[in-house]
């Protein structure tokens, strides 16, 4: 195998057998293409596309080049949640823990942030100790005895992913929708999944501005996965607006802390995350309808016990047994917490989505190259929810910074991804579709 001469024919459009995508995925996670070779092979994908034969091979060839994962001694549906990506998403945190609570047992593979959207493994590691790479055995254990485990990429499982989607993420090449499938569905192949669901964003915060391509991906994750004998489903979810009130990695965790304890419900972010239960657990055959399986999900979270999971499996990976009663002894706070002043009065009509991802970024709390360091602390919180009436230089938002300089900076950056205007926006319904 000639890794050039495959990406010659993708970049010319031809389309790959089975074989030449097996011996390109093989030879990446060996460690025999230069990230030159990975990077070129991604853009070709990306301008060129795939065809669903060539997508079924990548995933699969991606899925078999680490670890399968075996659950055979656990009495429970295997299941798991995938979003493809947005801000202020940390519905994962929540979901996992409260479908444990409710008898599924959730080996949740996360990813970093790609690109201006946030990842679930940057949140968790704002907690002390918390180890996002366990060995297999621990992993195996806590999945086991608490519920659900959410973990990074370990180097066996899906070993090639993990560094096409370290390459992608700097190469402008994210928003494949050949790569995105392949991408997840070979982590949650790998780790021997009975059921998915799949969080597909739409929106200008999301790798999918548009509803048509939104719809085309999620077709695509569904079709593959179900071919590949996982049963799967996909609900389309608006990403025009952070969907928390809370964009960054400690401000985020926060706020999914005082979810799970009752302190505080986000009105969207609830909608996702009861949405996204009762779908899996009703794929799983835990409940016989959504209507059933939400009034389990919000059972779980009033009883304390989907907070009682989470705090479990936090202690059981490494990080405090009291997270939840006192997150602020050991979440870190930046030095520097500013507001947001409202430029005029009106409603809050519109935002730019991507641009308050790419300003926490610009805070330090994501990367542009794969060596940067992030600042947990950082972010926004106390993001106002698109419809509110506010008036001049009232707060639309609280900014957490390393200096005051920073905090100016993005200030002002935020109060100019929002439009203001006299009349009262129409209001767009978060979960837009099901496929």
């Amino acid at each position: 195998m000639i890794p050039q001469e495959i990406i010659r024919r993708k970049r010319d459009g031809d389309e790959l057998d089975a074989a030449d995508i097996r011996s390109f995925i093989a030879a990446l996670a060996a460690g025999r293409l230069s990230e030159g070779q990975i990077g070129a092979f991604a853009m070709a994908v990306w301008f060129k596309g795939m065809s669903r034969a060539e997508i079924v091979a990548l995933t699969l060839a991606m899925a078999d080049s680490g670890d399968r994962l075996q659950w055979a001694d656990i009495d429970r549906p295997i299941a798991d949640k995938h979003s493809t990506g947005g801000v202020g998403d940390n519905v994962s945190l929540m979901l996992a823990p409260i479908a444990a609570a409710c008898g599924l047992a959730v080996p949740m593979i996360s990813g970093r942030g790609l690109g201006h959207t946030g990842g679930t493994l940057d949140k968790l590691e704002s907690i002390p100790g918390y180890r996002i790479t366990p060995d297999a055995d621990l992993f195996h254990k806590v999945v086991k005895e608490a519920g659900c485990a959410i973990i990074g990429q370990t180097g066996t499982l899906a070993p090639a992913d993990g560094r096409l989607y370290a390459v992608r993420d700097v190469t402008a090449t994210v928003d494949s929708i050949p790569l995105i499938t392949a991408s997840i569905l070979s982590k949650k192949l790998a780790a021997g999944l009975e059921t998915l669901v799949l969080d597909v964003k739409v929106g200008n915060g999301a790798f999918m501005a548009d509803r048509g391509q939104a719809e085309i991906l999620a077709q695509s994750l569904v079709e593959v996965a179900n071919g590949a004998g996982v049963k799967t489903s996909a609900l389309i979810t608006d990403m025009n607006q952070p969907l928390a009130d809370s964009a960054g990695n400690a401000v985020e965790m926060r706020n999914c802390l005082d979810f799970l304890a009752g302190r505080k419900r986000d009105t969207r972010l609830d909608i996702v995350v009861l949405a996204f239960a009762a779908e899996m657990l009703v794929k799983s055959g835990i409940a016989a309808s959504p209507d059933e399986a939400e009034g389990m999900a919000r059972q779980a979270l009033s009883s304390g016990k989907a907070a009682e999971v989470f705090a479990r499996m936090v202690s059981m990976l490494g990080g405090p047994s009291d997270l939840i009663e006192n997150p602020d002894r050991h979440l870190a706070r930046a030095p520097v917490e500013k507001p947001v002043p409202a430029a005029r009065s009106g409603w809050l009509a519109a935002c730019d989505a991507r641009g308050i991802g790419v300003s926490v970024i610009d805070l330090g709390g994501g990367r542009r190259h794969r060596s940067d360091r992030i600042d947990h602390r950082v972010g926004f919180s106390e993001l106002l929810p698109l419809g509110t009436r506010v008036t001049a230089g009232e707060p639309i938002a609280l900014v957490h910074a390393a200096d005051e300089a920073a905090a100016e900076r993005a200030a002002a950056a935020l109060a100019m991804h929002y439009r203001i205007t006299d009349d009262k926006p129409e209001t767009t319904p978060v979960i837009a579709g099901l496929v």
